[in-house]
Parts: C-alpha cells; sequence; structure tokens
C-alpha cells in the first residue's frame, strides 16, 4: 500500500510538468516525503588539485604527470586558464537560470513544453531522469540539450548561448584534455580522439537547485558516477558538489569531500568509458550535490560521449600493456547506456561491475 501511495505522489509531482521549482513557487515550506534520503554524513577534508593549463606547450611533461595522478587517483581535478572565457561561462549559466525562472504567461509555465521522458528527443526539460526508479527524488531540475541541436528545439533563453558554450568546451578545452589523458596512458597524444571517438559528440545539462527548507532530508543529486568519457563541469558560486574519497587515515573507508567552487575555474572528472577503455587506470570518480537552504544553486555539465547514432557500433575496449591482462569486456557503447539506465538509483552500484571480467 505504501508503494502504491508513492507511485501516485510520484505520478502527480511528475504531472506538473513544473518541477521541484514548482513546489518552490508554490511555497512549501517541508519537504515531500517523495524526496527524503536516509542521511549519509561521512566527510573528509580534502583539497582537489587544481591543474594550470597556460603551461601546456612549455611545462607539458609536468601538466601530463598532474592529470594521470588526478586521474588515477581521485578521478577529478579542477583546471584553470582553460581558454573557455569567463563571459562565456557566466552567459551560460544565465542562460540556465534564465529558462528555469521565466515567469508564466496565459499558456502556462515557459517550460512545460519541454518537459518530457522521452529520451528520444534531443532537447528535453525534466525533474529527476530516475524519478520513477531511485529510491527517493532529488532537489533538481534539468534541461538536457544534446548537440548539434536545431535553433528552433532550444527554449529561446539558450539559443544563442548553448550551442557556442558547447563548441568552445569541446574545442579549446576538450581537445586538451583527450590529448593530456592520452599522454597520460603513454599513448600518442591524438589517440583518444581520433582512435576512441571520444571527441565526437558533447551534451549539455544545465541543473537547477532551488533553494531547500529542509536540505537536511534530501540531496540535490544522488551518489552516481558518469556513463561518458569524461564531464567538465561549470559551477555557480552557491556550491554543494562532493566527490567521495578515500580516508587518509583508513584506506578502506571512503567519505565525501566538498570540491568547492573556485573563480573561473571548471570542474573535470573521469567518466565510466574512460575507466573501462584505460583499463582501471583511471578512476570515474563517485560524486553528489548536497541540498541546501541558499539558492537556487546554478551549474552545466557538458559531457563527452560518441553521438547516438553511432553508439550501437562504436567498441570500447581496454587498452592493455604488454604483459598485462584485461579487467573489462569489450562492449558497444549502446550497450553501456543500457546498462547504465538499469542501475542508475541503485545506490553503490556501478554499470561497470556488468563488464567486469
Amino acid at each position: 500500500m505504501a508503494a502504491d501511495h508513492r507511485l501516485l505522489a510520484l505520478q502527480a509531482f511528475d504531472g506538473t510538468k513544473a518541477g521541484v521549482k514548482g513546489l518552490v513557487d508554490a511555497g512549501v515550506t517541508a519537504v515531500p516525503s517523495i524526496f527524503h534520503h536516509h542521511p549519509d554524513h561521512r566527510h573528509h577534508h580534502f583539497t582537489v588539485p587544481v591543474i594550470d593549463l597556460s603551461a601546456v606547450s612549455s611545462r607539458r611533461a609536468t601538466l601530463v604527470a598532474q592529470v594521470k595522478a588526478a586521474a588515477e587517483t581521485v578521478g577529478v581535478f579542477q583546471v584553470v586558464n582553460h581558454r573557455v572565457p569567463e563571459g562565456a561561462m557566466s552567459a551560460m549559466l544565465a542562460a540556465v537560470q534564465s529558462f528555469n525562472e521565466e515567469p508564466c504567461s496565459q499558456r502556462g509555465s515557459a517550460t512545460a513544453p519541454y518537459y518530457t521522458r522521452d529520451r528520444g528527443r534531443r532537447v528535453r526539460y525534466q525533474s529527476n531522469v530516475d524519478l520513477f526508479t531511485s529510491p527517493a527524488a532529488q532537489w533538481r531540475d534539468t534541461l538536457f540539450m544534446e548537440m548539434p541541436a536545431e535553433p528552433q528545439e532550444l527554449p529561446a533563453a539558450c539559443r544563442g548561448v548553448a550551442p557556442e558554450y558547447a563548441g568552445l568546451v569541446q574545442q579549446r578545452l576538450g581537445r586538451t584534455l583527450l590529448e593530456l589523458f592520452s599522454e597520460a596512458l603513454g599513448l600518442r597524444r591524438g589517440y583518444l580522439e581520433e582512435e576512441q571517438g571520444c571527441l565526437e559528440g558533447v551534451s549539455v545539462a544545465g541543473h537547477y537547485y532551488p533553494a531547500c527548507p529542509e536540505p537536511h532530508l534530501t540531496l540535490g543529486t544522488i551518489s552516481h558516477s558518469d556513463c561518458n568519457f569524461l564531464t567538465v563541469l561549470l559551477q555557480d558560486a552557491v556550491g554543494g558538489l562532493q566527490v567521495l574519497v578515500d580516508d587518509n587515515e583508513d584506506r578502506k573507508q571512503s567519505a565525501w569531500a566538498d570540491v568547492p567552487p573556485a573563480a573561473g575555474a571548471l570542474v573535470v572528472n573521469v567518466g565510466d568509458f574512460l575507466q573501462l577503455i584505460s583499463n582501471d587506470r583511471f578512476k570515474s570518480v563517485e560524486h553528489r550535490v548536497v541540498a541546501n537552504s541558499v539558492g537556487p544553486r546554478v551549474s552545466v555539465a557538458c559531457f563527452f560521449r560518441t553521438p547516438r547514432a553511432a553508439s550501437s557500433t562504436r567498441v570500447l575496449a581496454p587498452i592493455v600493456p604488454d604483459g598485462d591482462g584485461a579487467w573489462y569486456r569489450s562492449t558497444t557503447m549502446e550497450e553501456l547506456i543500457r546498462q547504465h539506465y538499469r542501475v542508475k538509483g541503485l545506490h553503490g552500484t556501478s554499470l561497470l561491475d556488468h563488464f567486469r571480467l
């Protein structure tokens, strides 16, 4: 009976097409039970590495070593002097906030026409991609844009901004990162881009986290790793991103470490695809976002993943140095993504476990 009541509550929430922001606009003072999570207060003081890319030519060996160390240990780092203009970053954050906060008209919410759970649509707005499978809902709304998108597919607030920002991240930063990752694996500079197709596709997710009246009861995003090669995250000044790292005193225990916003910086994290093809040399980091009484928090994630049209034929296989064994079986990207949606929301479950030998 409780499950039936929960399903009805989820369906009612989803039916509003207004997301979490709709709850806040309606004046909720208590977090609905469908958003309640079991608390996990494990915390660890850890400084996420910051890598200065201005010396990508003059001190390349040093940068490769820094990227290698970060990718092998924590799977996340921040980059500065990355050649993505701060003006483009600010405009992208403002566009996502503007879309979510556009006033309602006589025709209803400006966001409602984009609200869908049809993953076939290249541009879609929704609250919680895993709303009906996750143990609890998350205090977040998301506008997902698969690039390239036709201008008429994009909301007016993002139409002139999102394609430009995605292109800058992809071509100016993405290529540099993939070259550094390739060299960190002992491969030629263009390997991951040219042989693995890691630069072929970029999708953009604009996340909007309204201020929460009871942040201790819920999460903005549950613990997960990213189903892609790598993610480049732009976050505003509110904060809330955390990564799961080993406790220095007890390597068998893990705890959450904050990734505080840094002016002009972008956060880079290794995804599941890169962990697989690196044969576990690189670590796909578990991360989450805590809810906050201050807000809204706005962030924009660029996911590097092969376009869906090629996902059924693109085969990923571990790169195995001479004398080593493969930790994973070869698979298509389509199968990886399908498995991702099967396990998403199952806390502590990695899609990579399904492919491990």
